[in-house]
Order: structure tokens, then sequence, then C-alpha cells
């Protein structure tokens, strides 16, 4: 496997050293050395949970990690044992299963001997049912209280009275965590919170567009990584801290004309979830054909700057429900036309995603209507994101060479 050799980011080192004292903190909390550790669902209502004082867990970022460290493959059949379908979110059976089996990723990578025990459990069904059943399945066994928000889908807008539900629903939460806070609730704490978290996404988005520039200075595969922090400390100094300087080095590799892939050819739009248990090999695969995945809508999701400290109930509620996720097959379509075209995307290359049919698109006509509206070849790669039975790499290769030969075509 052709390994990756274009610019490689000294961020890097400091997104390994954040890492580590988030999961330190967490540890010593689950110890009991610390505020007591709320669960929350990847694109939930972080920022409120920490403005009530509590450690946030994301169980999301612990599946992704149990992709990437191969471990899901073996962790899945115990939640397939205990009646979960081997067709539904392989986050939600690699993660119950290795609960099951009391096994973690976490203890190789950051030392802790399993996941932080939760006091309390907060969902946001923005993504997908899923998160609810997973979430409950914790709250009957661990008894312990499993709270949510119950969001509208398949917006074409984000309309006043969709937001006014969520937001009232954000407020019901505030007062179910009361009883289990650390500290009482203040509308200024949240309000701090808020705006750190609206910064952070700023930046976030800002370093996104970095790979707009020709050549890009890194790919999909590196902002899979460093969108860690945008997900388990949304709403925090660090966060904001991290993304001005990751920020500020991207810009200058852009000033200095560094590629992540050298000799860039093909640029591609990455639609759907990451194959977790392959970012190297796809990464190393497409350098190898000096293509750069420039964009996704997957990493995009974490730009939540409608969040306002002016309107907080509200603007919170309208940012979770304006993700990608959230929205209709027309906004979608549409979405993915505009991003392909601002990063100069010469196709759309669609994740067909074994077991989360919410974050696959492919499936429904969309890539035939964008190649036949936008004149952008497409390809449809069957995978999943963590169960590694979904996805023939060798195959894989053969399809994606096929592809770039059409945008060779295209672009001629």
């Amino acid at each position: 496997m052709t390994e990756k050799v274009g610019a490689q980011l000294e961020s890097n080192g400091r997104l390994k050293a954040l890492m580590a004292a988030y999961f330190a903190d967490l540890g010593e909390a689950d110890a009991g050395g610390g505020p007591p550790v709320a669960w929350c669902t990847s694109v939930g209502p972080a920022e409120l949970l920490r403005a009530m004082g509590f450690r946030v867990f994301f169980p999301e970022n612990h599946g992704a990690m149990l992709g990437a460290s191969r471990m899901a493959g073996a962790t899945m059949a115990g939640a397939h044992a205990l009646g979960y379908s081997q067709d539904i979110c392989s986050y939600l059976t690699s993660d119950i299963g290795a609960f099951v089996a009391g096994v973690t990723p976490l203890t190789k990578a950051y030392g802790l001997a399993r996941v932080p025990r939760p006091t309390i459990l907060v969902y946001n069904t923005n993504q997908c049912r899923e998160v609810k059943d997973w979430f409950s399945w914790y709250a009957r066994t661990l008894g312990v209280p499993a709270v949510g928000v119950h969001s509208p889908r398949e917006l074409d807008e984000v309309t006043d009275d969709a937001v006014a539900s969520v937001a009232s629903q954000f407020e019901r939460v505030r007062d179910e965590l009361a009883p289990l806070a650390p500290r009482p609730f203040r509308m200024e704490t949240l309000l701090e919170t808020i705006a750190l978290s609206r910064e952070a996404s700023l930046l976030w988005g800002a370093c996104l567009r970095a790979a707009a520039a020709r050549p890009a200075p890194w790919t999909f595969f590196d902002h899979t990584i460093h969108m860690a922090p945008i997900v388990v400390l949304r709403g925090t100094r660090e966060a904001v801290d991290y993304y001005r300087a990751l920020r500020a080095e991207l810009e200058s590799l852009v000033a200095s004309g560094a590629c992540a892939v050298p000799g860039e050819r093909f640029r591609v739009y990455w639609e759907g979830m990451p194959i977790w248990g392959q970012l190297k090999n796809l990464s190393g695969l497409f350098a190898g054909m000096r293509t750069a995945l420039v964009a996704s809508t997957y990493c995009n999701s974490w730009i939540l700057d409608a969040q306002d400290p002016a309107d907080p109930w509200r603007s919170l509620a309208r940012a979770y429900l304006s993700i990608f996720i959230c929205r209709s097959e027309a906004y979608k379509e549409a979405y993915i036309a505009r991003l392909a075209k601002e990063f100069g995307a010469g196709g759309v290359l669609f994740h067909d995603s074994k077991t989360c049919p919410h974050n696959t698109n492919s499936r429904y006509g969309m890539p035939r209507r964008l190649r036949e509206a936008e004149g952008l070849p497409v390809l449809v790669l069957e995978g999943d994101l963590n169960d590694p039975r979904c996805f023939a790499l060798e195959e894989s290769r053969v399809r994606i060479e096929v592809f770039l030969e059409q945008l060779e075509e295209a672009r001629a």
C-alpha cells in the first residue's frame, strides 16, 4: 500500500495531547475525583451539559474508535447475541458488544480500564432513532436515567415551529438534568458555552475550507481525525484554541503551496460516513492515484454556527436542526452540488454504508440526479462505518480506478 508522503501537520502532536487530556479528565471523574459524567450523542446538547458542570462522554466517538482500531469486528457479536440485528447501526452493536465484553480501545490509547460510567444519558434524535435505542439499553443496564430531544427530520427549511418545538425540549432537558447536575443552571454560563461552541464551529469551518486551495493542504482523511475536538470538546476554550492554531497552520501551508497529495491530479467529494477501519488503506490508495478527497458532508456536520448567545434556546435548536442528516433529499442534493463546486471536486464518491441508512444518500436516485443535473461523475462504494464484512478493498480499488478514468474523460 502506497504511503502518504505529502504535507504533514504539526497539529497532529497537539491533537494527541489534547485528546489525552480529555480522556484523562474523564478517567479521573469516573474514579470519583471529578464532576459526574453525562453521556451525550455526538450532535446532542453538549453545551447545556457543560454549562451545568458535567464531564461529557460521547459513545459515538467510542464507536468510531472501535472501528478505527478494528476491534468492532469482534465486539459486535456481543450485541447480536442480545438480539440486536446485524443490519442496525454498527456503532451501536460494536459499542454495546464492547461493554458486554468489558473491553475498550481507550485502554491501549489512553490507559483507561473502562468507559466512564454515566450519571445520566442525553440523546437527540436529529441523527436517527438508533441513538434512543442505544442509550435506552444503557439506561436499563446501568439503572440511570435517559432523557432525550425528539427532533423533526426531512426538513426542506428549518421552520420557526420546528425551532420552537426543539427549543422547548432543550429547556425541559435542563430541568431534568437539574437534580443530578454538579452545579445549578446559570444562563450566563450557558451563554459563555454557546459563544465558545460557535467560535470553535466557525474555526472548524475555516479549517475545512482550506482544502478548497489547489493543491489541497489536507484531505478528508485528515479531517476525520482532526474533527475530534469539535465533537468531544465543543463548548470549551480548548477546542477554540486548538482550531485557531490549526487554521493558522493550514493557512501557512496554503501560502507555501504545500500539498497533501503529491502531484494532485483529481479532486473528489466524499459523501457519507467514513469507513473507519480502512482510513489508512484508503488514504494510501487515493494518494497513490494522485487523488485528493477535498470535502465531505460528514465533517461539515459539526459547523454549528447558527448558535447565538443573544438567543440561546432557539439558536441551539436551529443549529441542531440545520445539520445535513436532518434535511430533505432535495436540500441534500443541492448542498452536495454546491460544495462539490466550491471545492473544485470533479466527481462525487457515495459511501453506501450497510448499517447506516440515515447517513447514506445513494439509495433513492441522488447519484444519478447529480450526474445528470451537474455533469458530475459519481461512484457508489458499498461498505460500512464499522462492520469489516461489508467492504472489500481490492474490489473497491478496481471500481475507484474506473471512476478516475471517468473523471479524466469528463475533464478532457
